[in-house]
């Protein structure tokens, strides 16, 4: 039997590594020879230029290269289809469809397009901008103005619609049933699908049952159509998350528990139907959570003798090589066989973003296309040696990449490839019909109202002028080009221009947190603490005197009120008129003021054990609000230096009285008396 915890632990060290330390990893693991690469190119040169000598690209293609990331009008028709949804009301409706629509420039892309749709599309929008655009005087603006306000419920609902057909290419059908039905002719054409059940993460009870029951029904009306096996069979992809209101590592009992049945049930279901089903991979936080979930999914001898059980992982993910590692090892542990859907990743915005405002020691993901298409074709290398236990599935849009996966492969076809429903058409059917490999389309189904998260996701991957999909019918960007080899391209890649997260602040150091998914980080806080588990504090006036002393009162535990924090002794009136009659405003140099802030900062975080654990016993913190709250006492420390400096040795004000309120007994007190004494102030503080 394998010992699956050293890998576990390779994962869990690889979340926030050097990327190009994970990169280098990953390569030794699975070289790609001179040899592969250069075929690669050259498939792929060919594919490219068949495609567009077709000249029948996707609808989607179609907009992309029209309406891509970098142009004006791409980007405002994305806020649109993400926001136009959840606005309550037609005047806001009208509003946000005059403030999108009105300033742009569609007559420039107007006949442009190989898409008839498209440029009818381009004209509506054109002539929308037109009517709503109240600007001139005269007979012509008294014109345009009564059009505007006649047409408005109509203006509305061609934009709603316009909207909602760009969605409808991303969504197969409404149902399962019209799902089906609408993918007839890709089956003819020998496809096969993996429906997913559109919706994000559960935040209810109610709303995770519901989810639940609709992968389950799903399962059951795919039942009639199961006639082969689980790799020409459709499948259902799922999301944990959508099982879950608190899939997250805080509840991880509960998760283990709760979510645990509610997956191992929906996958005997499918097991049952002789279909396959795969776990979707989400965001970076929640990886090692599922990973615990899937084991003990997998682990359940109901599932022995199925072939069907999928796993997705990212290739942008610092981790994904240890996790391929790991899933082989498992299937080879149980005896089983499983599924391995290879994606590039669709959070990469926001697990940046996500980083860097929570200050986590790196980034889990590559910050540079390259490297993250680098990693794909390694980890597809990987997976192609894996085939005594993983079936290899590979979701991509990309010419290079299918073209280094069959060179790879040689003649092997032991794998699959994947796209995404109304996505890399042209190119999935060329590869279809000439090398002889299955394609499964990934194919979203549900209502327009779940669409939007979907949707925005799909757009900010594929739009981006970078793009496969947004390149493949721009022929003023050369066939060569298009078909590059990453390799190549990373190697001759400028440094990442992404600001690390602590360094998110121009001239100060962002404040440190700490990753609450990340083991290693959770055990150093909790040895931090421990010593303070039973500790007790007294807390006394400091003032420029011997102070008198009042009313002593005992502090306790709000949660558990046996557990005595400490003794706190008031100030009497004495004191209140020691400390007003010797303040006196801080004569140091304003380098001095500074330089003494930012000691205060750096110690505020050395000694983070006994604050959080201060913050849990007097004041209820939670420990991502005991990390908030250091954090932002932290920041305001160095902003306040930083400020001091920028303005100079400007005269204080004398003597400031800060009082902070009870919720924020550490960010709001530093607060208040870092401002007031980086200006050069005597501060009483209460």
């Amino acid at each position: 039997m394998t010992d699956l915890t050293p890998l576990r632990q390779i994962i869990r060290d690889r979340a926030h590594v050097d990327e190009t330390t994970a990169l280098a990893a990953l390569q030794t693991d699975a070289p790609i020879t001179d040899e592969v690469r250069n075929r690669a190119v050259a498939r792929a040169t060919g594919y490219v230029e068949a495609i567009r000598t077709a000249g029948d690209p996707a609808l989607m293609e179609a907009f992309l290269a029209e309406y891509g990331l970098s142009t004006e009008e791409g980007v405002a028709l994305m806020c649109l289809a993400e926001a136009l949804l959840r606005v309550p009301d037609d005047e806001t409706i009208d509003a946000l469809i005059e403030d999108k629509i009105v300033p742009s420039a569609w007559g420039e892309h107007l006949g442009k397009s190989s898409s008839s749709l498209v440029n009818a599309s381009t004209w509506a929008l054109m002539l929308t901008g037109r009517v709503l655009n109240d600007e001139g005087d005269g007979v012509g603006a008294v014109l345009r103005g009564a059009i505007r306000r006649l047409g408005e419920p109509v203006i509305r609902l061609a934009v709603e619609q316009a909207i909602k057909e760009m969605g409808h290419q991303f969504v197969l059908g409404r149902t399962i049933k019209e799902a089906v039905e609408r993918g007839r002719d890709a089956t003819k054409k020998g496809y096969t699908f993996s429906y997913d059940m559109l919706g994000e993460a559960a935040l209810t009870a109610e709303k995770a049952s519901s989810f639940f029951h609709a992968y389950a029904d799903a399962i059951d009306a795919l039942a009639p159509h199961c006639k082969g096996d689980i790799r020409t069979n459709p499948g259902v992809s799922i999301k944990l998350s959508a099982l879950h209101p608190r899939y997250e590592r805080a509840q991880q009992s509960r998760v283990l528990s709760e979510l645990t049945a509610r997956t191992l049930l929906l996958a005997q279901r499918a097991k049952q139907h002789g279909m396959g089903l795969n776990i979707d991979a989400e965001e970076a936080d929640r990886l090692d959570l599922s990973l615990d979930v899937i084991e003990r999914v997998l682990t359940d001898p109901s599932l022995a003798s199925w072939d069907g059980f999928g796993i997705v992982v990212q290739a942008y993910g610092k981790r994904a090589g240890p996790v391929l590692d790991w899933l082989h090892a498992l299937a080879e542990k149980l005896d089983r066989k499983i599924m391995v859907r290879l994606v590039k990743g669709a959070y990469w915005d926001s697990e940046i973003k996500l980083a860097q405002v929570e200050g986590h020691p790196g980034f889990p993901v590559y910050t540079r296309k390259a490297a993250t298409d680098v990693s794909y074709i390694s980890c597809a290398a990987k997976l192609l040696s894996m085939t005594d236990r993983i079936f290899p599935q590979f979701a991509t849009h990309n010419a290079h990449t299918m073209a280094a996966i069959l060179e790879m492969a040689g003649n092997s076809r032991a794998f699959e490839f994947q796209r995404l429903h109304g996505m890399g058409e042209a190119l999935h059917d060329r590869v279809l019909a000439t090398e002889g490999v299955q394609s499964r389309i990934y194919a979203p189904v549900g209502a327009h109202s779940d669409l939007l998260a979907y949707l925005v996701r799909r757009l900010l991957e594929n739009g981006a002028n970078s793009s496969f999909v947004n390149q493949i019918v721009d022929t003023d960007v050369p066939a060569a080009k298009v078909a590059a080899d990453p390799f190549d391209d990373l190697a001759n890649a400028a440094p990442t221009s992404i600001a690390r997260p602590e360094a998110i602040f121009p001239g100060r150091v962002n404040s440190q947190g700490w990753d609450l998914t990340d083991e290693a980080a959770l055990a150093k806080i909790e040895a931090a603490r421990e010593p303070y588990h039973a500790a007790t504090w007294t807390a006394a006036p400091l003032i420029a005197a011997m102070p008198k002393g009042g009313e002593a009162m005992t502090i306790r535990n709000p949660f558990y009120t046996d557990d005595v924090v400490g003794m706190v002794t008031l100030a009497s009136e004495e004191d209140t008129e020691a400390a007003l009659n010797a303040a006196t405003p801080w004569g140091a140099p304003v380098a001095a003021r500074a330089a003494t802030l930012r000691k205060a900062a750096d110690l505020y975080e050395a000694h983070f054990g006994e604050l959080f654990a201060l913050l849990a016993r007097e004041a209820g913190k939670t420990l991502p609000d005991a990390i908030a709250e250091l954090r932002e006492a932290v920041d305001f420390l160095r902003y306040y230096a930083d400020e001091a400096e920028r303005l100079g040795d400007a005269p204080a004000r004398g003597v400031i009285t800060c009082i902070s309120p009870w919720n924020f007994p550490l960010a709001i007190f530093t607060g208040q008396l870092s401002a007031a004494l980086a200006a050069g102030n005597a501060v009483l503080a209460k």
